[in-house]
């Protein structure tokens, strides 16, 4: 044999070998992470720059009225976001129990949204209209009478507790300085809608008008307002503003 024979061939350096030089080196891959996560971040981010909008409009979105805005912050205040999510995702397992999966368009108006991140309890996107008002009253004061294996806290000090619409037209304000469409005429009418709303008895055809679909009843079944009234109100529009029956996904985005 020739010596060329003999003499073994140099071995290459694979793919792996190299990897393994990079993870001993902590600088190295501190410096590779950081451009691999900037890559990544401006192929996320940039687009946004460009597109004049990055949320499909979807018909039937609208602001809250002023009652469920209400009762959307009692529904922060009390850390309800903690045990229940509100976006169901695009799984059949979620569809099947939950309805048809969140869209964007539907957290709009949300300041903060309220996704979640954690089920302790059902999720809550699409509860409204599932349950009677009564049903709503019942879970929030004694949620053991109505379920019982939760493990919920009971909320009854809501029904105890009321509300006027003192501050309400500075809530509104506060939401349309952070992008939320009201109105000057949503704002101006907030005190008369938020009353509006929880009085069946009352002149509701501009709230209808300012919101259109929003529900009009005495939702705790007790005289004046209170905190109960503001957070069922809440409850029961969630989901009920997109009609799913017609909705068409646009299918260029």
């Amino acid at each position: 044999m020739s010596d060329n024979q003999n003499t073994p061939a140099p071995v290459k350096k694979t793919f792996l070998s190299r990897h393994a030089a990079i993870e001993r080196s902590a600088t190295l891959l501190m410096v590779l992470s950081l451009v691999v996560v900037t890559v990544g971040g401006i192929v996320e981010i940039a687009p946004l720059f460009y597109l004049e909008n990055t949320i499909e409009k979807v018909e039937g979105m609208r602001p809250y009225t002023p009652l469920e805005l209400k009762g959307r912050e009692i529904y922060v205040r009390e850390g309800c976001y903690v045990c229940h999510s509100q976006m169901i995702r695009p799984m059949r397992d979620e569809v099947d129990r939950y309805g048809h999966y969140s869209l964007a368009a539907e957290s709009m108006y949300d300041h903060p949204h309220q996704w979640g991140s954690k089920r302790t309890g059902p999720d809550l996107a699409r509860v409204g209209g599932r349950y009677s008002d009564g049903w709503q009253v019942d879970h929030l004061m004694d949620p053991q009478s109505v379920v019982p294996e939760s493990i919920m806290p009971k909320y009854a000090f809501l029904s105890r507790t009321p509300i006027e619409a003192t501050y309400i037209q500075d809530l509104v304000k506060t939401h349309r300085a952070v992008g939320v469409p009201y109105s000057d005429d949503m704002v101006e009418n907030a005190a008369a809608d938020f009353n509006a709303q929880a009085d069946p008895d009352s002149d509701y055809d501009g709230l209808l008008e300012r919101y259109p679909g929003a529900q009009v009843r005495n939702f705790d079944s007790q005289p004046g307002i209170t905190e109960m009234d503001a957070m069922v109100a809440y409850l029961q529009m969630l989901g009920t503003l997109v009609d799913f029956s017609t909705f068409t996904p646009d299918a260029s985005r």
